[in-house]
């Protein structure tokens, strides 16, 4: 009688891969919008302030966040990764061109 083989089961992958260039263009953002403030008055309930405090963060900062995203697109040019489009991820969002 043949012996039986088991069978194989895949394992998900234990490493996963982080682009530099968009992950430090996400943070870059996130500090740029001011977003941990307003996620804290968010949870506290005031939405209406947290939308305030977004707004006027990025007016006041639309020349630094457009040179973020300047300089993610020149980086992920030269690294030659721009196939996807993406400049920017953290989480669920993403800034693409």
């Amino acid at each position: 009688m043949a012996v039986r083989r088991k069978v194989r089961r895949s394992r998900p992958r234990k490493t996963f891969t982080i682009s530099a260039i968009e992950g430090g263009a996400a943070i870059s953002l996130l500090g740029s919008t001011g977003a941990a403030s307003a996620a804290q008055e968010a949870l506290n309930g005031n939405i209406k302030g947290a939308v305030n405090t977004l707004q006027s963060n990025i007016m006041s900062n639309k020349s630094k966040i457009l040179g973020t995203l300047g300089a993610a697109a020149i980086g992920k040019f030269a690294a030659k990764s721009f196939s996807v489009g993406r400049l920017a991820k953290l989480g669920p969002i993403a800034v693409k061109l």
